[in-house]
């Protein structure tokens, strides 16, 4: 008989064990491994005698020289689980059988009770496993296929239609289906109708990017250079250079040269079409010389926005500027620029009680808004507004809630309302504006918030941001510096790990570490409470808790902790001096460690806030440098910009296109110059990517498209994929059911897989209810969607609190 690994086991006679320097021949763990092989003729290899001395050395009575062969035959079990569980993996993956998990395989080796079993055995009890699984999985076969495919598409695969009959076939065994063969073929047809949709899709995406592309490589190099455009325009060069000057003749586009000179070219067709107003451009142009322009004109005229020339459908680059203008981008928000603003900017590091005068000046007022960056913020601004005696209505990307009557709002900074004037609004955590990502958010807000007075809180370091910004708009700043209302210092030695005491809190900058961290200090006793990206505002606002009550001695978070909790922290311990920041790992900036080194310290608890770092991960030098070091003047004044609805859809009508990826496209070539004085256009990968991957779904409108662009997935749990697949049920008409939780086992007996499954289920739910509130007759169930977020809430939380885990699986098991 064979062994899963291959190697060979009898009952013949054991040859004599190898003498082993930490076990003399006459111990009494030794002693009754011999008396025992020889006594039951089983064989074990040289590497297992360790393990196995061990285990028999725990189970000796005192005294004794020899173990029942019952105790021996589950310490060789225990100790040949690892193997089992390797040799299942290699058969499983073998047959594609990629739904197996790792922990399904674990116990079901933990069931069997025959050291030398074979092959068949350990299938036959993986199957035992499974089949509970399929059952818990659902009430019925189909619920438990569907939920079984979502688990597999959370590791980032996908069945094949073979694959899908196989785990058909299975669940077909575990609920004893009647009409078998009909429940696994119609779970074949399923998926291979699944891929052939999902093939078409991108096969029309694909050619109708190639399409968008050719149509713009086609205009491109119909383009004539400057040398062209008097005979085009029957002008003189002198009147061209004028005409251009005056934003008569527009440039199609200008190309950056070695030297720093720009080349310039145009649109022969536009060019064409201007020619009848050639003689009223000169007319003008005289009247003009004569009259003088007439100076000290209201600034705010200057932002209105003029009506776009036209110039048939072959549109120049800059015809699709002058419709988005985000050049002049302020001019967009007409509301706030109606209205005599006036902004205060209270800056100041964290624990200085930037947010309670604004909040104070909000709740006065007769109407008004808070705007905050995360959920979990905007909720606080409500409970902050409710304290004072002021009921706030709340708006954020995935959730609603009326308070009929009410005047005030709080909200997340990407759902800021431009239209209906308030008497105040308040804008926290204004640093943002430097956010590649979601930058462009607080541009928009503090442009555009429709309030007469604006508070801006934000950290010391945006404040030229903010006064340029200001400077944009028209609007008057008055200026609040805030200090610290308790001190902050940093250590003058580093920390090591078992010297972390009560009330510390632990900073590592990836959600791997903070857990590994956390297992590190769980096997040294310590109570510890953990926040990361991946959390949701729910729970992380839940563990927040637990640390500041006392429930868990020491806090574990990535930069998470710098924005939007409120923490009782005596000390901040950096576990890394370095990040990886999505491009590269490099150093943290002054900012970040004043940010969240600035967690430390309590008034009226821990008037003392120290920041360290841990042994063996950077110098307490560093961390002085950067707390001590004056702000640093940002490379970048131009604020990030990005289009609306609004801009997309006079795009569209301007090129005479519906599709989203076309105006993209040229959004980003010709929208803003790179060196454009005023603005930067943000990056805008996402949309783009969800935009080019919509192309192939028929029947969905530009702005339906440009919601689906907007909302929030995550790409590394296959989130455009799977928002595609939505948008083409939507396109059809067909009901989005919401995501449910999945498997979740007991708390007690979860790892890091299903922490981190659910977490995705917990995103996927979250851009379910995204787009429930933007499509509700096809995202419907939107209580269920609600009670499955809360139900996923409540076991993540159960997962982090629990304080040991069985003594890591006990110890070399």
């Amino acid at each position: 008989m064979k062994t899963p690994s291959g190697s060979r086991l009898t009952r013949s006679s054991p040859a004599p064990l190898p003498e082993n320097a930490s076990h003399a021949p006459s111990s009494p763990a030794r002693a009754a491994l011999e008396a025992v092989l020889a006594r039951t003729g089983l064989s074990i290899e040289p590497r297992e005698e360790s393990a196995l001395l061990r285990r028999i050395g725990r189970a000796l009575e005192p005294g004794a020289r020899d173990v029942p062969d019952e105790v021996f035959r589950t310490a060789l079990c225990a100790v040949r689980r690892k193997r089992w569980t390797s040799r299942l993996m290699d058969l499983t993956r073998r047959e594609g059988r990629i739904w197996i998990s790792r922990e399904d395989m674990e116990q079901a080796t933990a069931a069997i009770t025959d050291p030398v079993a074979p092959d068949p055995v350990l299938l036959g009890a993986l199957e035992t496993v499974m089949a509970a699984r399929f059952r818990e999985l659902g009430d019925t076969p189909q619920a438990a296929l569907d939920a079984m495919q979502a688990d597999v598409l959370d590791t980032g695969r996908v069945l094949s239609a073979a694959q899908t009959a196989r785990l058909a076939e299975a669940i077909a065994d575990a609920f004893d289906v009647r009409e078998r063969e009909r429940f696994i073929g119609g779970a074949r047809e399923t998926e291979e109708s699944r891929a052939r949709r999902e093939e078409s899709l991108a096969r029309t995406a694909q050619s109708r990017r190639e399409n968008e592309e050719q149509r713009l490589r086609a205009w491109e190099a119909s383009l004539v250079r400057f040398a062209d455009v008097p005979r085009l325009l029957h002008c003189s060069h002198r009147e061209a250079l004028r005409w251009i000057a005056e934003n008569r003749i527009p440039v199609a586009r200008r190309i950056r040269q070695k030297d720093g000179q720009e080349l310039w070219e145009f649109d022969p067709t536009e060019l064409a079409s201007l020619r009848h107003n050639l003689s009223e451009w000169r007319k003008g142009s005289a009247e003009g010389f004569e009259r003088g322009e007439k100076r000290g004109r209201d600034r705010r005229d200057a932002h209105e926005l003029p009506p776009p020339p036209k110039v048939g459908k072959n549109v120049a680059n800059s015809v699709i500027a002058r419709v988005a203008a985000l050049d002049r981008y302020a001019g967009h928000f007409r509301t706030a620029r109606a209205l005599e603003r006036r902004i205060t900017l209270v800056t100041g590091p964290t624990n200085s009680g930037k947010s309670h005068t604004a909040l104070d000046a909000l709740a006065r007022a007769e109407s008004g808004l808070a705007l905050a960056p995360l959920r979990l913020l905007a909720h606080e601004f409500r409970e902050s507004l409710a304290a004072r005696g002021v009921e706030a209505s709340l708006s954020t990307g995935e959730e609603r809630i009326k308070v009929p009557g009410s005047r005030h709002l709080a909200a997340t900074v990407e759902m800021c309302p431009f239209s209906n004037p308030v008497d105040v609004a308040v804008i926290d955590e204004a640093q943002m504006l430097f956010d590649p990502d979601r930058g462009a958010a607080w541009t928009a807000a503090i442009m555009g918030a429709p309030a007469r007075h604006l508070y801006i809180l934000g950290a010391p370091e945006c404040i030229p941001m903010v006064r340029r910004i200001a400077e944009l708009c028209g609007d008057p700043v008055d200026e609040i510096s805030l200090q610290r209302k308790s001190p902050l210092r940093a250590a003058s030695s580093s920390v090591r790990l078992h010297d972390l005491k009560a009330g510390d809190a632990l900073i590592a900058f990836s959600r791997r570490e903070v857990l590994d961290l956390r297992a590190a200090l769980m096997e040294r006793g310590r109570r510890v409470a953990v926040v990361y990206g991946a959390l949701s505002p729910e729970v992380r606002r839940a563990e927040a808790q637990r640390f500041n009550d006392g429930q868990a001695d020491i806090l574990i978070a990535t930069d998470a902790i710098g924005m939007g909790l409120n923490l009782s922290i005596r000390r901040v311990v950096f576990a890394a001096l370095r990040k990886f920041d999505g491009r590269q790992t490099r150093d943290l900036t002054v900012q970040e460690v004043k940010q969240i080194g600035g967690r430390a310290g309590r008034y009226g608890k821990h008037e003392d806030g120290i920041v360290a770092v841990l042994a063996d991960a950077g110098s307490p030098r560093f961390i002085r440098q950067h707390l001590e070091a004056d702000p640093v003047a940002p490379d970048e004044l131009r604020p990030l910009v990005q289009p609306d609805a609004d801009i997309v859809r006079a795009i569209a009508e301007e090129i005479g296109s519906d599709s989203l990826y076309g105006v993209l496209a040229r959004i980003k070539r010709a929208v803003l110059r790179p060196d454009d004085p005023n603005y930067r256009l943000s990056d805008m990968e996402q949309p783009f990517a969800i935009a080019s991957a919509l192309e192939g779904v028929e029947g969905l409108d530009l702005s339906q498209r440009w919601t689906y662009a907007m909302c929030p997935v995550d790409d590394r749990d296959n989130g455009i994929r799977r928002l595609v697949g939505w948008a083409a049920d939507h396109a059809i008409g067909v009901r989005v059911l919401p995501p449910g939780t999945g498997r979740l086992p007991p708390p007690e007996r979860a790892g890091r897989e299903e922490l981190e499954r659910a977490e995705k289920r917990h995103k996927r739910l979250v851009a379910w209810r995204w787009l429930s509130l933007r499509f509700p007759e096809i995202y419907p169930d939107r209580e269920e969607a609600e009670d499955t977020t809360r139900r996923l809430n409540d076991w993540i939380e159960s997962v982090l609190r629990q304080q040991s885990r069985t003594r890591t699986r006990k110890r070399g098991e």
